[in-house]
């Protein structure tokens, strides 16, 4: 099968979106499919909707494909693309959707995003979907026939075994935080829960601090106004092996996202025994077991967000518990050969024909 895949920017970028991108190209390659990576210039929001005036980008994105999978981030650049696309293109387009932008974001910006991708989702024949709330939330804004639900697969870390118990009664109290340093992540709320909690404890986030310069300053400033620079490390991306190193010796992972599509950050840590504390909003209550693995908690809510870590934190039994759930949670998830499979054969099937549905021993 031949394979085209859309995305904005370098796929080699470190992020859960971007990861999944790679583990489906990966999974679909060891299939015997060729699959050619189109890369578009990441845009701004307006700079995106332009390119659909641009008459080159069709003829760019025209390959000689069974189907062509779009990374639904690059909707701006493709929203009206598509349509001229069709004329050039005679295979299925399918939108593969971490989360839609709408959920991010309140008044005019969520009506702009939620007419752009609207438009985008209209064209597609097809959409690959991270989760049942993402999926939900795309067919509140078009009619999708075609749809699959594929959960991303946990494979950046190879986690050891970790002794919970012994680990859940060490001190200071370390909380960890993986995803990029923006709004729609909650580390301002974050930091306003532990300087609420009188006990000892460290917070250290990881992850890219480039995104929203701006959001990163006023970070800082919290954490300044707050009075616990000593205990918060934003430590911008680092290597796989630190950051396995990080999660084998903290405790709890906190990420109160205003929306996740899935979360992939809250599997990765419970690989290592950690209870997720996660945003009761879109995909996270597919991975985190409210109570059971983690708890779920209200976006922009410190106080419930601070009364669940002072739970934690002071039950070391409980945190222990929460912790091995957390390790069979995430054992218990399918991998890239379970995946990948249902995912080509989703593509065959929409592609038709002899020559995508072969497989190649």
């Amino acid at each position: 099968m031949r394979v085209g895949l859309v995305v904005y920017g370098d796929i080699e970028t470190r992020s859960g979106g971007f990861a999944y991108d790679r583990g489906l190209v990966e999974a679909l390659r060891s299939r015997g499919d060729r699959v050619d990576v189109v890369s578009l210039p990441w845009r701004s929001y307006p700079r995106g909707l332009l390119d659909n005036l641009d008459p080159r980008l069709p003829r760019r994105l025209a390959g000689e494909y069974d189907v062509l999978l779009q990374d639904e981030l690059a909707h701006p650049s493709l929203a009206l693309t598509n349509r001229r696309l069709r004329a050039r293109l005679d295979c299925p387009l399918v939108g593969v959707v971490h989360h839609l932008r709408r959920e991010e974001a309140t008044g005019r910006e969520r009506r702009l995003y939620e007419a752009v991708e609207r438009a985008y989702l209209d064209t597609l024949d097809g959409v690959v979907a991270t989760s049942e709330a993402t999926l939900r939330s795309v067919r509140r804004l078009a009619s999708v026939d075609e749809a699959l639900v594929a959960p991303p697969v946990c494979d950046q870390f190879d986690p050891p075994a970790v002794d919970v118990a012994a680990r859940a009664r060490e001190e200071p109290f370390r909380v960890v935080a993986l995803g990029s340093v923006v709004p729609r992540k909650g580390i301002d709320t974050l930091v306003e829960a532990l300087a609420r909690l009188d006990v000892p404890w460290r917070l250290t986030v990881v992850g890219g601090l480039d995104r929203d310069p701006g959001y990163v300053r006023r970070v800082r400033a919290l954490v300044a106004a707050r009075g616990v620079d000593d205990r918060v490390a934003l430590a911008g991306d680092l290597p796989t092996g630190s950051v396995a190193t990080l999660l084998e010796r903290s405790h709890v992972l906190a990420l109160p996202s205003r929306h996740e599509g899935f979360g992939i950050a809250y599997l990765e840590g419970m690989g290592f025994g950690l209870p997720a504390l996660a945003s009761e909003r879109g995909g996270a209550r597919e991975v985190v077991e409210d109570g059971v693995t983690g708890y779920l908690v209200p976006p922009d809510d410190p106080a419930r967000l601070a009364l669940r870590l002072a739970e934690l934190e002071g039950d070391r039994d409980h945190l222990a518990r929460m912790g091995l759930a957390a390790r069979e949670r995430f054992e218990a998830h399918p991998t890239w050969a379970e995946t990948g499979a249902r995912v080509r054969a989703f593509l065959a099937d929409l592609a038709g024909g002899p020559t995508a549905h072969a497989e190649v021993a």
